[in-house]
């Protein structure tokens, strides 16, 4: 290819974000040709309903309702994958790579459980597959890992990288709104989907620790190798009780390399005010990463919309234009992947926020404080909230306990006469 080329792109489904992503082609154009020398194409896209009214106006030949019409069309360099799911997602990708095509997808459930096989597939095809768009919308995150950072070995990730739920957290936290009015106001602004499932119980940001511990640790590994918890136990009051304390409330993910082995988990924590996440508010992702060389550095931006994660597609497709032009190709994940002990959630520790109901009676301390001691948990702070119709809120906060022992504890609590069954439970951050 010359130094002034023209790529031809085919998209594979045209969404919020495949709309946002051919918005950005057909009117950035000449900004983008005079940045790169590389001048993009919508050639075919792919949709459900060709006559539906689209934010973006193409020619009514560039849609098809045929998947082979993208794929096998020779003039297309590019096939851009924004479906989403598993399939045929998987089966459409498989074909482009092996009809020549270098593939861009911002499709995380697709990777989190495909996306070692699928670039080994790239790679005995001569191809790439480009995915900045998969994890945090409109922030580098997947080159840094890939290129700027690959001299660090990676000792700690902790990331707030699903939008709609640091949405819900931010307003319940900064508005004092509950849970339901946080969620609906979500989905007024386009942060939630109208089933929120997959953000609310933290499997989409599983998703994208998997792809992230993946790059940074060389594993392979799935969503369902760690623990996942996801928002929808933290009431108004545990985030009152938070910020009382010093602290805010979010969803974090986290991989950390321990002498043991490697610890993931996404689960909701107490951030101290103090903490960069702890600014980190709305729709905004956050990624704080510690490497033995560089220290500690946090990237930053909009996680959620349409338009940062086009941003994030358009990027790739430049990337795997001059990959065509400069004939490169990326090594692809080892066969042989870094063997790497994933520790049981019962191996590690934190601190724990406990908020407890219980009658309000002598004694209740002092039975609280021998339920968690019987099993070695000491606690750094224990305080009775308010009382209401004979019943006490009290709220504490453990010291750093291994994680078997702090639910064993748990248990005997549950077995005091005066304690009710309603609780929540949080890790602190430390």
């Amino acid at each position: 290819m010359s130094s002034e080329v023209i790529v031809k792109i085919g998209m594979l489904g045209m969404g919020t974000v495949g709309g946002g992503a051919a918005a950005i082609i057909e009117r950035s154009g000449e900004l983008l040709a005079g940045k790169t020398g590389i001048k993009l194409a919508l050639e075919r896209v792919l949709v459900r309903d060709p006559a539906r009214s689209r934010a973006v106006e193409l020619p009514s030949q560039t849609y098809t309702t045929a998947p082979d019409a993208v794929i096998n069309d020779p003039s297309i360099d590019i096939v851009v994958e924004l479906m989403g799911g598993i399939e045929p997602a998987r089966t459409l990708i498989s074909a482009a790579l092996q009809a020549n095509k270098a593939v861009v997808t911002a499709n995380k459930d697709l990777l989190a459980r495909h996306g070692r096989e699928l670039q080994q597939l790239a790679h005995r095809c001569g191809q790439n597959i480009y995915y900045e768009a998969s994890v945090g919308g409109g922030i580098p995150l997947i080159r840094p890992l890939k290129h700027c950072l690959v001299a660090n070995r990676i000792e700690r990730m902790i990331g707030i990288i699903n939008g709609t739920t640091n949405y819900i957290l931010t307003r319940m936290a900064l508005e004092r709104m509950d849970f339901q009015e946080a969620l609906d106001k979500a989905r007024e602004l386009g942060f939630a989907e109208a089933d929120p499932s997959s953000d609310l119980e933290g499997r989409d940001a599983a998703y994208k620790l998997t792809i992230l511990a993946g790059i940074a640790f060389n594993c392979s590994l799935g969503p369902d190798d760690f623990s996942v918890q996801g928002i929808s136990g933290v009431t108004g009051a545990d985030i009152h009780y938070a910020s009382e304390l010093g602290y805010t409330i979010k969803l974090l993910a986290v991989a950390e390399q321990k002498p043991a082995g490697l610890a993931l988990g996404v689960h909701p924590a107490l951030v101290p005010l103090t903490h960069p996440l702890a600014t980190v508010h709305d729709e905004f992702n956050a990624i704080f990463i510690n490497g033995d060389l560089i220290g500690e550095a946090m990237f930053y931006g909009r996680g959620a919309g349409a338009l940062p994660t086009a941003s994030a597609v358009v990027a790739d497709i430049i990337d795997a234009a001059r990959s065509l032009r400069n004939g490169a190709s990326e090594r692809p994940p080892s066969d042989t992947p870094s063997k790497i002990k994933l520790l049981p959630p019962s191996a590690l520790s934190s601190r724990f926020y406990v908020r407890l109901l219980a009658r309000d009676r002598p004694g209740v301390f002092g039975a609280l404080a021998s339920a968690f001691g019987g099993e070695g948990v000491s606690l750094d702070m224990i305080i009775q909230k308010r009382r209401t119709n004979g019943t006490a809120e009290i709220v504490l906060v453990t010291h750093d306990v291994n994680e078997e022992r702090f639910n064993r504890s748990l248990e005997r609590v549950a077995r005091l006469p005066a304690i009710g069954p309603e609780r929540g439970v949080f890790r602190v951050l430390g």
